[in-house]
Formats: structure tokens, sequence, C-alpha cells
């Protein structure tokens, strides 16, 4: 099982803060947020964790990685938010640059998880189908910055919506994501097809009618790193977390 963490954007809402810095080095309780997600990762026992980024950011990245065991930083060549991949398009970027043959757990790298979510992968081992994290938000009225998912008795998917207008649930897909080897096909088919290249959730949209999808729900709070005010607001729980 590799990991493969998404840090190919230019975090624009967040300027002038991430003009020379990616949002994922940005520092929460101290510490850059990429190390938060890697530590996590690691405890799900993934073989390699390869970082996804752009032309502008790579050496910065690189510079994060120097003497990090089994982490491999992956140029997407673009070089503006203009020609970016997306964040899809990126997953398929690495799959072919890097020719990946096994199970992958995706995760966005302004994403933390304030406690253990290691048995998120040993729950999509088990089920050997593709798995998202799922979060319940509490508030229909937010869904409409999520992408919302409905679910059967046994946590498998049955829609999926992204960003709502009338939201049905308040349970939310949370940008970790689980694709068994079986599944990467269906990842460069989506592309292939000319399917939206961006917004991750988009492909467990589309993949739940073609394959069963389930849902993983995480213990804890979860942080999604879009803004200022979020940022700071990590920044002030996190240190008493770790």
């Amino acid at each position: 099982m590799k990991a493969l963490v998404l840090a190919a954007g230019y975090a624009t809402r967040l300027y002038p803060l991430t003009l020379d810095r990616p949002k994922p080095l940005l520092e929460v309780g101290g510490r850059p947020m990429l190390d938060r997600v890697h530590e996590r990762l690691q405890a799900m026992g993934v073989d390699e964790t390869i970082v996804v980024t752009n032309a502008k950011f790579t050496p910065h990245f690189e510079k994060w990685a120097a003497g990090k065991d089994r982490v491999t930083v992956v140029n997407d060549g673009t070089a503006s938010n203009e020609d970016r991949l997306g964040a899809i398009g990126d997953v398929g970027f690495v799959l072919d640059e890097l020719q990946v043959d096994d199970d992958i757990v995706v995760v966005a790298g302004d994403n933390l998880f304030a406690d253990d979510i290691s048995g998120f992968g040993e729950y999509g081992r088990e089920t050997d189908a593709p798995v998202i994290a799922v979060h319940d938000v509490g508030d229909v009225a937010l869904m409409r910055e999520y992408n919302q998912v409905e679910v059967d008795e046994h946590g498998r998917v049955l829609f999926m919506e992204e960003k709502p207008e009338q939201a049905r649930t308040t349970l939310a897909a949370v940008a970790l994501y689980y694709y068994p080897r079986r599944a990467l096909p269906l990842i460069r088919q989506y592309l292939a097809e000319g399917n939206n290249p961006d917004q991750p959730g988009r492909l467990p949209e589309w993949l739940y009618s073609r394959t069963p999808v389930y849902t993983w729900r995480f213990p804890g709070d979860w942080y999604d790193i879009g803004s200022k005010e979020q940022l700071e607001e990590a920044d002030r729980l996190f240190p008493a977390r770790t």
C-alpha cells in the first residue's frame, strides 16, 4: 500500500502566506501540516509516501523530504494555477509516471486529523474496494461546501453529490480515499473519458455506480485548511493535541 499526498495546488485563498510557500508546509502548532499528515500515513503502515506537487514548489517539498525514509516527491510539471492538472489529474499523473501497481491511499496535504486514523487503511484492505472517509458535519447548511454522501446499512455509498444546493444528509466526504490495486484502471478510465480532473470527491462520485464504494467514519476532529481563519483555528487547537 502506497500513500499519495495531493500538494500541487497554489492556495490562492491564502495569499500572501502561500505566495512563496506551499500550503501543506505552513505550520500548525509549530510544525508543518505535512509532518502531521505523514505521521498519520505512517501509522497506517504504508510502504511509501508520494507527494505530488508542481514545478514552483518542488524544491520546498524536496527539502522537507530530505532524510525521511520512503518519501518520494513528484513534480507534475505545472507552473501556475491556470495550467494545474487538478487533484484527480495528479493522481493519474503519478500512476503513470511511477507505474504504480499497488493499493493506494490518497489524501489532501491540507487535511488534518486530530486523532489516529490508522484503521482506515486496515478497513480498505479488508473490503478490497474503494473507500472514502466521511464525517458528520452536523449542519445541513454547511453541506454546500462539501460532497454529501448517502449510505446503506453496510456503509456502501448509495448517492454522492458535490456541493449540493439542497442537501439531504450531513454526512460529508473527506479528502481521504482508499483505492485497491484493481480499481486503478477505473481511475485511468475516468480521466480518459474527459471527466472533471479536479475536486477529488468527483472520482468516487463517478465510481459508486460502477463498482461498490464504501465509507469509513473516522474518530475525532478534522480540519480542512482552506482559509486563514481555518489555519488560525487549527494552530490554536493542535498544540494541545500534538
